[in-house]
């Protein structure tokens, strides 16, 4: 039985995970869970599963989430350092890094540390992080999986392969809601029309990172840390079906593509069985009546996210925090009504623009990395207090 503590359980690759578990259920005990606020949601996860360890990262609602628990008689743990706790636990043999945001970073580097699987679904730790991660993760000889589905696809399309013969990847993209949208309707969307994505249903802030395309922005930021590829090598292409999920070309023209179903719980399935594979009771593809499978360019125009991750990888060191701090302040407000949809891509340059000029550091340690995440957030606050950017 593999012991799995999952960071993140509360949200929509954790709930996920957990079905997927009891689908393993001869093969995988819930060990410990983890989220951030959702004390009820948490609470219903604990009676069911029966995890001997439990985090609540926000603290100050210990004492209503302690009430919650019933007759439940495991450790429950909060704050940040509850995190790294659980994902260093010794009994603990897989973490899923779930969270959302910055704060899956600190307990994805402890696990990766202390010689953990990790199941990697949190963005936020390769692109912030990423030279960090990865230095851990080759000193360690730690294995490292890829949950988000164009990764994952990519690495199944490596496996068997010289990594040397690969010439490019291609993380396909839906385009989201509004790939064929005028840039003048863009000024109007609304939060509700932003959440209809046409094929994955996930969270919330994930999906609004697809209608931008910063979600695939931030997709090659982590493919070039977990797969050592230059930037020029890594190719995003829109295609609205959501079936070919990457495409790996080798030296020799010759292309491997991985299909699908749009179902996060496969990949998710894949990397907690790794290297084995199982029956899969979830979803399949109908290869008779898929139809037309249609690739294009990303309209960079329409989505300068995409252009603003480039950049920030590029150029490397805090940028790609920064960049991902203000995203999610961005994200934010978005939903809260504070900014329209095009601001998000114009606040996010700012912010960029104004770290480029008083704050960029080329080597940061994990610490500084923070700092500029904690400071991204606080100028992109400023911006939004000085300036109106409502729709």
């Amino acid at each position: 039985m593999k012991k799995l503590a999952i960071i993140g359980s509360t949200g929509s690759i954790g709930r996920q995970t957990l079905e997927v578990a009891e689908h393993l259920r001869e093969k995988i005990v819930i060990y410990g869970l983890a989220a951030h606020s959702s004390v009820e949601l948490l609470a219903e996860q604990v009676k069911k599963y029966r995890p001997q360890i439990v985090v609540l990262a926000d603290s100050a609602n210990r004492q209503v989430f302690a009430s919650l628990l019933g007759d439940w008689q495991g450790r429950l743990l909060t704050g940040p350092e509850g995190l790294e706790e659980l994902a260093t636990d010794p009994e603990v043999e897989m973490v899923v890094s779930a969270a959302v945001g910055a704060a899956g970073i600190r307990p994805t580097l402890a696990a990766v540390k202390a010689g953990k699987a990790v199941a990697l679904a949190n963005k936020e730790t390769l692109v912030a992080a990423g030279e960090l991660i990865m230095a851990a993760v080759a000193k360690g000889n730690t294995p490292f999986l890829p949950v988000d589905s164009e990764h994952s696809a990519v690495f199944q399309c490596l496996m068997g392969e010289d990594r040397s013969a690969v010439k490019n990847i291609y993380l396909t993209a839906s385009g989201g809601p509004f790939r064929e949208t005028g840039l003048a309707e863009l000024e109007k969307v609304t939060p509700e029309e932003a959440l209809a994505h046409p094929t994955w249903r996930m969270g919330k802030k994930i999906t609004i990172d697809s209608a931008t395309l910063m979600n695939k922005g931030l997709e090659v930021i982590e493919a070039h840390w977990l797969f050592a590829l230059p930037y020029d090598r890594i190719q995003v292409v829109i295609h609205p079906q959501s079936i070919v999920h990457a495409v790996v070309e080798m030296v020799d023209g010759f292309c491997t593509a991985q299909l699908g179903p749009a179902d996060m719980r496969l990949p998710i399935q894949f990397a907690l069985t790794y290297p084995e594979r199982r029956e899969n009771p979830f979803s399949h593809l109908d290869l008779p009546t898929l139809g037309r499978l249609d690739f294009s360019p990303p309209d960079l125009e329409r989505f300068p996210c995409l252009a603003l991750a480039y950049a920030a990888g590029r150029r490397g060191g805090t940028m790609p925090a920064v960049m991902n701090a203000a995203n999610e302040e961005a994200v934010a407000a978005f939903l809260g009504g504070r900014i329209g949809f095009s601001a998000i891509p114009a606040l996010v340059e700012k912010v960029m623009e104004e770290h480029e000029k008083a704050g960029f550091i080329s080597s940061p340690d994990l610490e500084t990395i923070l700092d500029a995440d904690n400071r991204a957030r606080e100028v992109f606050s400023s911006f939004l207090t000085r300036h109106s950017y409502a729709r």
